[in-house]
Formats: structure tokens, sequence, C-alpha cells
């Protein structure tokens, strides 16, 4: 019987993070479908950003997300004409929108997220709490590279 190597061991590491991905596009593209037809993934993901944090800006997205603001003004815009996103100036800097989600936006974000929990539960129910606990360790050190 051979031994798994260090590198050998990563690099199925790797192999399912690449799976993992995909995975995330695919549910991203799915989910962005659930909201609004015409939403793209990319919209999917800001919004759902909003909505869990509570507000932001354009700015901001265009920063975190690492997108060309163009592309956050455009999908902004494409949010709030579906009744998904709301703005109102920013109390210290009128320039600035500061954005929310909707209570219609809220309401399928939160059907989408106990489905997916759901999905991760059952997926997850054969691990034990501190395999899961490990496992969270190593997604926010990555998280953080």
């Amino acid at each position: 019987m051979v031994s798994e190597t260090a590198d050998d061991v990563l690099a199925d590491f790797q192999g399912h993070l690449n799976l993992i991905f995909a995975r995330a596009r695919t549910l991203w593209k799915e989910s962005a479908l659930r909201v609004h037809p015409d939403l793209q993934p990319s919209g999917y993901k800001l919004l759902a950003y909003i909505a869990r944090t509570g507000d932001a800006n354009a700015h901001r997205l265009a920063e975190l997300f690492e997108m060309d603001k163009s592309l956050v003004s455009r999908q902004i815009r494409m949010l709030e004409d579906a009744g998904l996103l709301q703005s109102r100036p920013d109390e210290r800097d009128g320039r600035m929108r500061v954005l929310t989600s909707t209570p219609a936006a809220d309401q399928v974000l939160a059907e989408l997220r106990a489905e997916n929990a759901e999905r991760m539960r059952s997926v997850l129910a054969e691990l034990t709490p501190e395999e899961v606990a490990a496992a969270s360790k190593a997604f926010r050190l990555l998280a953080e590279i």
C-alpha cells in the first residue's frame, strides 16, 4: 500500500476546492434565476451581500467583489428596477447612495438560505461537530490569503 504524501493530500484538497467553486458558480446562477429571471449571478451576489449586511454602497461593493464600477452600477439599476433594491442618499456624503434590500428580496433570499442550509445540514450530517469545525477553520484560513 502506498502512503499519500503531503503534496498528494494538498493536490486532492485543491481538486475538491475547484469542484466546490464550480458548484458555487452553478448555485449562484440557479439562485439568481429564482430571485428574478433577468438577474445575473453577479447581481445575486451583490443583493445577497446587501441583504446580509443591512446596507452598502456601490463603491464598497465594487471593491469588495473586485468588479468594475460600471458592472456594479448596471446590476444595481436592474435590482432597483426589479423592486429588489432601494437606495437613499448617504447622510454623511450626499454624493453616495446607501443601498438596502427590499422586503420582497429579503423574503426570497430567506427561502433560498433555508433551502441551502438544509442541503448543507444533510451533506454534513456524516461529520462530527469537530470535523465541521476543522473544515470551517480551513475555509476561514483560506479566505484570509
